[in-house]
């Protein structure tokens, strides 16, 4: 597959005349297009002539030395979860076909398009986000990067739910994507495309304008194609200033690795990657440290109901579902319906619950630099594998597992690939308490070359 640039050679190509906004459109749109690619199941709507239009006049305020950032005219995809002034919000549905389009753009869109960046298109996701496997049955679901070569009707899945905005970017046919993350879906989908991703602190990035999963898990962050690209983009999302991300060295980090769930059943090539990815850091001077966290242990039981996402699905679904349940896709239907059994009082016991985690969590790992595990228990499962619902139901578990460990302690994480050339995709997570946003950026930076040696 090519190597795409990321957002820092892009911004120098674009200063010094290199190339210009509207190439890079039109290359983005060229690559959708091409009926041999992914494009028609990565893209539920492209905004070709929105996105031209953008693209000249980022170019002209380019020439006069007027561009809103350095970044200003480089193509991004929108996951399909956003409002966009003018279109329909489906959110991978088709229940939500005859909604009237929006009024005004989410408030991370606006906030990406006042920084330059060009809307490209809205992404294929799974049907409203509850699912981090990536199929989806009403658009099609986009092969992943492993294997595509195999047979017709083959592959493997992208990971979700943010599955368009990973192989958007894999693919070329953005340079950036905007996703979210409820339980892994921007890690996730990272994970299995080779790709970065990240989960900021959910507070940092205002979620207005985005299609609820869980309001309490919710995150929205950014998948591109290194460290740096999604601190730029994080920064962008949180109205924050971009500023240069100094590596941390990776002698001297000092990094805890959960033994308790984080690496219970992991296929033997995520292990194997593992456990290579933390001899390097250790090579390199790394202190790592194996803990108990006997806190994870709380988080199955505090589920075992459907946990925060099936009772606040539910309360927004509750309606939708009752009038057009048979549009839906049946395995997301059935965990939004998981929240109707769930009472007033058990979701009060939730909420106690989840802040006794996090405090608890917080005074644990508040001596290491962060916490490093495995991003998914498991590779990524061939489509086909998937169409019986037990067999789903599993690969998904163990895909959302661990990333889940890091939004029910309110934490902020990273995916990296750690994978070589040529082996199946597996990621490496780095996450942190809510708020060590930045510190985990500086970790990821210094450790994302020395992870894949």
């Amino acid at each position: 597959m090519p190597d795409f640039p990321t957002l820092a050679k892009l911004a120098e190509d674009l200063e010094s005349g290199r190339t210009t906004s509207r190439k890079l459109v039109e290359a983005c749109i060229a690559r959708i297009a091409d009926p041999a690619g992914e494009g028609q199941r990565v893209f539920i709507h492209v905004d070709k002539d929105a996105a031209l239009a953008a693209a000249d006049a980022m170019d002209g305020l380019r020439k006069v030395k007027a561009a809103p950032s350095r970044y200003a005219g480089i193509p991004i995809s929108i996951k399909d979860l956003f409002d966009i002034r003018g279109q329909v919000t489906r959110a991978g549905s088709r229940a939500l076909d005859d909604s009237p389009p929006a009024e005004q753009d989410a408030v991370t869109v606006a906030r990406l398009r006042k920084a330059g960046f060009v809307v490209i298109g809205r992404t294929n996701m799974t049907e409203f986000a509850y699912s981090g496997i990536g199929i989806n049955p009403h658009y099609g679901t986009p092969k992943g990067a492993w294997n595509r070569g195999e047979g017709q009707g083959q592959g493997h899945v992208p990971g979700g739910s943010s599955s368009g905005a990973a192989v958007s970017v894999l693919d070329g046919m953005a340079h950036g994507a905007l996703g979210t993350d409820t339980g892994g879906s921007c890690r996730i989908p990272a994970a299995f495309n080779g790709i970065v991703g990240y989960k900021p602190t959910q507070r940092r990035v205002p979620l207005d304008g985005s299609v609820p999963l869980s309001f309490s898990l919710d995150s929205i962050g950014p998948l591109a194609r290194s460290v740096s690209c999604c601190a730029i983009l994080d920064a962008v999302l949180a109205n924050e200033p971009i500023t240069a991300l100094k590596p941390r060295p990776v002698k001297g980090m000092r990094l805890a690795v959960p033994t308790t769930i984080a690496l219970d059943d992991l296929d033997a090539e995520v292990s194997e990657t593992f456990e290579r990815a933390l001899k390097s850091l250790a090579d390199h001077g790394a202190i790592i440290e194996r803990i108990e966290m006997a806190e994870f242990h709380d988080i199955g039981p505090m589920n075992a109901k459907g946990g925060f996402a099936a009772s606040e699905s539910y309360a927004w679904h509750r309606y939708l579902i009752t009038a057009k349940g048979d549009v839906y896709d049946p395995r997301v239907s059935v965990r939004i319906m998981r929240g109707e059994a769930q009472s007033a009082a058990d979701y009060i016991d939730l909420l106690n619950e989840r802040r006794s985690l996090i405090a608890r969590v917080n005074a644990r790992i508040a001596p290491y630099d962060a916490l490093v595990l495995p991003t998914t228990a498991n590779t990524p499962p061939k489509i086909a594998d998937l169409a019986d619902d037990k067999a789903f139901t599993t690969q998904n578990l163990r895909a959302l597992r661990n990333c889940t460990l890091i939004n029910m302690i309110d934490g902020c994480a990273i995916s990296l690939p750690a994978h070589r050339e040529g082996e199946i995709p597996v990621g490496l997570m780095l996450a942190g308490a809510g708020g060590t946003d930045r510190r985990i950026f500086e970790l990821a930076a210094g450790m994302e070359a020395v992870i894949r040696v």
